[in-house]
């Protein structure tokens, strides 16, 4: 489909027509990208999310659909006619940002990420959808924000453990490490970002993480040293623990 230019339909539909040397050529390249074990959606460059197209290469991790549970999550937390401040920590490709603001026009949605990269790509990716109203700050998770409050922050941080052989494994092995391991535990990115929460968040406001299966209870724990409230853990479609929560209580910090 990817080499053709041709939908599912057609593909099915033609499955006897002649392909040119040149397609055949382009078609074998990539069988053997593959063969080494790149990513599909490195070889194609696309990735569909929440219903969006978005453009992904090496800079960025690739979007999972397990993460769409913490967009489903925000999305409950944002009235469809406020114009909310909202912030996306390490936005990678920015789909998270995006899907966000593609389903809550009235949102000021923001995305943040330390890789210059990465955030070139997800700016691409806004121009591309009709987003570009989304803001793109460069910086290593709250530095940029200094004095300033949110409605809404959603992360998908680093949580994989330094040493999980897993990173050497499958699709892990080509997406960019900064992105995928934090720490011995896989705990220390979600530990800068929970520690530095209530001063960013607006009375009220939630902060919502995405982590591994089993971290439910260790992140469960950090929030509530934060101070956060109404702390609690939601999982996939695999009942796996996957995004927990919490929300600011009621007086600035």
């Amino acid at each position: 489909m990817h080499v053709l230019g041709v939908g599912r339909a057609w593909l099915f539909a033609h499955d006897c027509d002649p392909v040119s040397p040149q397609q055949q050529a382009a078609f074998l390249a990539l069988l053997a990208r593959r063969e080494r074990g790149e990513p599909i959606a490195y070889l194609t460059g696309e990735r569909e999310f929440y219903g969006l197209a978005l453009h992904v290469g090496p800079a960025t991790l690739i979007p999972r659909h397990d993460t769409e549970l913490l967009v489903e999550l925000a999305l409950q937390r944002l009235p469809a006619d406020a114009a909310a401040r909202v912030l996306d920590l390490g936005t990678g490709s920015g789909a998270i940002a995006l899907a966000l603001a593609d389903q809550r026009p009235c949102a000021v949605v923001h995305g943040c990420d330390a890789s210059a990269e990465a955030l070139a790509v997800a700016r691409a990716n806004a121009e591309a959808l009709g987003l570009a109203r989304v803001q793109w700050t460069q910086g290593d998770w709250w530095r940029p924000f200094e004095g300033q409050r949110f409605d809404l922050v959603v992360s998908n941080p680093p949580y994989i453990e330094d040493a999980d052989p897993h990173l050497e494994q499958g699709d892990l092995r080509f997406e960019p490490r900064s992105a995928l391991a934090s720490g011995p535990d896989g705990l220390q990115d979600l530990r800068r970002i929970i520690h530095a929460a209530p001063v960013h968040l607006q009375p009220g406001a939630w902060l919502l993480l995405e982590h591994g299966s089993l971290q439910g209870a260790a992140v469960r724990s950090l929030l509530e040293a934060a101070g956060l409230v109404e702390v609690q853990t939601w999982v996939d479609l695999e009942s796996r623990d996957r995004v927990s929560g919490g929300r600011a209580n009621g007086v600035c910090k």
